[in-house]
């Protein structure tokens, strides 16, 4: 995840494509879900070899902007507004054969400053998505003290997550934060700048309010088992991460879902785990060189994919993510 400014060069440039096509495998006659449709990069692919397409993304401007090309291929081609969270539950054709999630902020939310997502133009403080429920602001200006400290600290791992929390606090009794450069501004002027560090010293801030307005992480692991029950036996995920607790969370589902042993003769008998998912390839694929340089939004990105099998669903246990407790934004706001 980045949450300064990206390149115009990149705006439009889909990570890792080529690498998501072939762990894909897109084809004729086949159904795939795009479940973070954005600028339409893998679904023009995905749309070229052939097979349908059902493209979901949370943001209606995305949607809109994706209509043409939505009419341009009437039939293969439906775009849905909503969360990949309920992909599952999307109209669709039959069970999907394939299925892609590019998880993460839009390049394009980010360059536009009315979005909030980015302190490099000033704009409202406002980082939703969907542009519906509690904004940036809201979380700013409301929650706790302490729970403003936890969200910087797990979901930016912010170092100096406690002090920021308290200078917002003082700060908005006489005067609230409503934009994004003045948040950014306050957070530099308490923590200063290092030159030698490149990264400005909200970023985390600004990340980790992204991922909590937007609920980034609860929403991933939503995704991940609504996949597990949409797809056919033989059906392909692919993820592609840009964040370490994002990629955590993806290594651990595919880890869990490759089912277990039934353990040792010297013990009582153990119901065996049948495999939900079969991983392909040995882990993890990254970017190369060449993409990195060409789009600088690629350099943190992960591509972890797996393959169905014909076993049914396996029980969900969200402990294995080892997600902390976070605040509820209408339980914990103060009055």
């Amino acid at each position: 995840m980045t949450v300064s400014g990206v390149q115009d060069d990149a705006r439009h440039i889909p990570v890792l494509l080529d690498e998501v096509i072939a762990a894909l495998k897109p084809g004729p006659g086949q159904l795939i879900i795009d479940g973070t449709f954005g600028a339409g990069g893998y679904t023009r692919r995905i749309l070229d070899t052939g097979a349908s397409v059902t493209a979901i993304d949370r943001d209606p401007s995305a949607i809109e902007a994706g209509r043409a090309l939505e009419k341009a291929h009437a039939g293969r081609l439906m775009l849905v507004q909503g969360t990949f969270s309920t992909l599952d539950q999307v109209a669709l054709l039959g069970a999907p054969d394939g299925i892609v999630l590019d998880i993460g902020v839009s390049s394009m939310q980010i360059d536009e400053a009315e979005r909030g997502f980015s302190f490099q133009k000033d704009g409202p403080l406002d980082m939703r998505m969907s542009s519906s429920g509690p904004s940036a602001a809201d979380v700013v200006n409301r929650l706790k003290t302490g729970d403003l400290a936890r969200i910087f600290n797990f979901l930016g791992e912010e170092r100096h997550a406690g002090r920021i929390a308290r200078m917002i606090e003082k700060r908005r009794a006489t005067e609230p934060f409503h934009r994004t450069r003045d948040l950014a501004n306050a957070i530099e002027a308490l923590v200063g700048r290092n030159p030698k560090i490149p990264i400005h010293p909200a970023t985390r801030v600004f990340q980790a309010l992204r991922i909590f307005v937007n609920d980034e992480l609860g929403e991933l692991v939503r995704a991940l088992h609504a996949a597990e029950r949409a797809l056919k036996p033989g059906g392909r995920l692919v993820v592609v991460t840009f964040h370490s607790l994002e990629d955590r969370i993806v290594k651990r589902f595919f880890n869990d879902r490759a089912g277990s042993s039934g353990g040792s003769r010297h013990l009582p008998q153990v119901q065996v785990r049948l495999p939900s998912f079969t991983p392909i390839g040995k882990g993890v694929v990254a970017p190369g060189d060449t993409e990195t340089v060409r789009n600088p939004r690629a350099r943190s990105a992960k591509l972890r994919a797996a393959i169905r099998t014909e076993n049914p669903p396996l029980a969900e246990d969200h402990a294995i993510y080892g997600l902390p407790n976070l605040p509820h934004f209408h339980e914990t706001a103060r009055s």
